[in-house]
């Protein structure tokens, strides 16, 4: 009965070692995934917003995206305007076809 019991005893080491070492990888796993969402949310706040956009009388804006060298404003007449980022000028107007 004492081999038994001796086994058991190591196994149950085993396991116990086992169980902390997945434990432990768990919370750091989980404080990295933690770290990478504050790293990029601290980049968001970087983002380079035009002070002012200088829209068509009468078209409030719904959305807004922006690119390497361009931003755009969804408006609420079914249309995306495209501005250049440097100038601010209205590249293009492009209509949103209604289904």
């Amino acid at each position: 009965m004492e081999d038994g019991q001796a086994l058991d005893t190591r196994t149950l080491k085993y396991l116990k070692a086992l169980v902390t070492i997945l434990t432990v990888t768990m919370i750091l796993g989980f404080l990295a995934i933690v770290a990478l969402f504050v790293m990029r949310f601290g980049e968001m706040s970087r983002i380079e917003l035009p002070d002012e956009i200088a829209l068509p009388e009468g078209v409030r804006a719904e959305a807004f995206t922006r690119g390497d060298d361009w931003f755009a404003v969804v408006t609420d007449s079914d249309e995306i305007l495209i501005y250049s980022r440097t100038t601010g000028n209205l590249r293009q107007r492009v209509a949103i076809a209604s289904e």
